[in-house]
């Protein structure tokens, strides 16, 4: 039997589109590739996570019109397809196996998570029983993503004679995750003796992205099928069943593993073009300081849409090095994108004239700063409001988890690429950016950060050092450590009540920014949610 992994780019809530997608994949499957079953991923007419979407009725009539649509196409092949099911009054998530245009099986997912970025508890009820299929012979169980990560539906599966375990996911991507399934995989089959097919969605979905990444392994524990990160497609493999066993062999060369730094880059590419445009926005605006972190987003924004679609601003002040405005203009020549050049020195000097009344007989402070923040800001989103473009906001997860960034100034803006990427990540990615040529130029990712708001200033004379910090917001913020852990791991104990002190006090900014793409296992955002007013302190 030969078996077609459609590893699938899908758009939440566009069902008749994704119907659409899935036929055209269907029959590339049977008729380029003469496969007798293509597997889908989890949720396949709806997207994933569909979210409070799930609550509209009219969205069940039509994925159940879609379905027959599919069902009626789809001649000549097995399909496995996941949508969402209602059924006297509560829904589930399922697994639809169609044969000549009828569903022969359907399973309702058993463990639905609800951790971190999951909710599904607060839509599907589990299901119940096991369901097998006979594939060419093959007693097949199915299941969904998380029925995996417990022992219990493999071992269940492997005691009522299945021989492979099909299992389709909408899993989504944090750096070494590619990794971590792998291991889950190879424990299950040490663990039953089963081959596993498990299926991957792939694309950007908000703060999410999805890698795809589909593996098979046959019943000894060899890898059969490594399907790409971050690429969609039809990946091939031949299914024989030996005694009680199946042997998987794939029909395609394997394709290398990216290093840790280029799934990042990768991860965060697919997310900004899917963003984008899933959203239907015509490009991006991108505000270029000559920093490291301004000139990381302006790349990923080239790389994910092309030099077209990106346009910067660079925005100087008084306080503006001349190397920071030679900096990002090289970067621009290098890249190819369109780059224009407005001072902030008059709108920034009239907001002054017209506060002095107020602002008199007190110190200049974080205030005047903020002015100038705002002013790019207010120039970006004019240029947004005009060309329909989206302004790219440049924060890092360094800033965000400490609030050293300005509300309605740099952190204006519809997407942040960098949310979830901490300072020292950024200079690592840009170096990786750089590895074939210069095009971040070698002084800004080599001189000392600055937001050049105010003379000769440097982040350090707000924030501890990045080498120090980051290791700290780790800690605190992805493995919720205690202040007293992180201590006795050597930390400044000063540093580190300072540090816990203004993550805490920052959540309100977090609470008003702009979504950005998860990369690591704890993002700000629908990973970790804290109330804004509470007097809950760690310290």
């Amino acid at each position: 039997m030969r078996i077609a992994i459609a590893q699938i780019n899908l758009h939440v809530g566009n069902i008749s589109g994704n119907a659409d997608r899935i036929i055209g994949m269907i029959r590339a499957a049977r008729d380029e590739h003469r496969a007798g079953l293509v597997v889908f991923p989890e949720l396949t007419l709806t997207g994933y996570p569909p979210e409070d979407l799930l609550l509209r009725p009219e969205l069940h009539r039509q994925v159940d019109r879609a379905l027959k649509h599919i069902a009626q196409t789809a001649s000549g092949i097995d399909v496995i397809v996941g949508l969402p099911q209602p059924d006297d009054g509560r829904l589930y998530n399922c697994c639809v196996y169609l044969r000549d245009g009828v569903v022969v099986a359907t399973y309702r997912k058993r463990v639905l998570p609800n951790y971190g970025v999951f909710d599904e508890k607060r839509h599907f009820t589990p299901g119940d029983a096991l369901q097998f299929v006979q594939v060419e012979g093959i007693p097949v169980s199915l299941s969904i993503c998380e029925d995996l990560w417990t022992p219990e539906h493999a071992r269940e599966s492997a005691q009522r004679g299945a021989a492979l375990l099909i299992n389709i996911n909408a899993s989504p991507y944090h750096a070494e995750k590619h990794g971590e399934r792998a291991e889950l995989l190879s424990q299950r089959v040490r663990e039953t003796g089963l081959g596993i097919l498990y299926v991957n969605l792939v694309g950007g979905q908000d703060e999410l992205v999805f890698d795809g990444g589909s593996l098979a392994i046959d019943h000894a524990g060899k890898f059969a099928l490594r399907a790409p990160q971050f690429e969609e497609g039809l990946y091939l493999l031949d299914a024989e069943a030996n005694q009680g066993k199946v042997r998987l062999r794939s029909l395609q060369p394997e394709t290398p593993l990216p290093d840790r730094l280029e799934s990042i880059y990768q991860a965060l590419v697919l997310g900004v073009r899917d963003y984008v445009l899933k959203n239907g926005f015509p490009g991006v605006v991108v505000g270029l300081s000559g920093g490291i972190d301004s000139a990381l987003t302006l790349c990923l924004a080239v790389d994910a849409l092309g030099a077209g679609l990106a346009q910067a601003l660079i925005m100087p002040s008084r306080y503006t090095a001349p190397m920071s405005i030679e900096d990002a203009q090289f970067l621009c020549t290098r890249l190819g994108v369109r780059h224009d050049t407005i001072s902030i020195e008059p709108p920034f000097q009239a907001f002054a004239d017209v506060l002095t009344p107020l602002f008199r007989g007190l110190p200049a402070d974080a205030t005047e700063e903020n002015i100038q923040a705002r002013c790019r800001g207010i120039l970006l989103m004019a240029i947004s409001n005009k060309t329909g473009k989206m302004v790219l906001t440049t924060g890092n997860k360094s800033e965000m988890s400490v609030g050293y960034a300005t509300l309605y100034g740099d952190m204006a803006g519809g997407f942040a690429p960098l949310k979830d990427v901490s300072k020292m990540l950024v200079y690592e990615l840009a170096g990786w950016r750089n590895r074939d040529v210069e095009v971040i130029p070698a002084r800004t990712i080599d001189r000392p950060p600055s937001a050049e708001l105010r003379p000769d200033q440097k982040d350090e004379d707000s924030l501890p050092p990045y080498s120090v910090l980051d290791p700290i917001l780790e800690r605190y913020v992805e493995r919720d450590q205690s202040p007293e852990e992180i201590i006795h791991a050597g930390f400044d104990a000063t540093t580190v009540h300072r540090v816990v002190s203004m993550v805490d006090r920052a959540e309100y900014k977090r609470r008003q920014a702009a979504p950005g793409i998860k990369i690591s296992k704890r993002a700000f955002g629908r990973d970790r949610r804290y109330p804004i007013t509470s007097a809950y302190r760690e310290s």
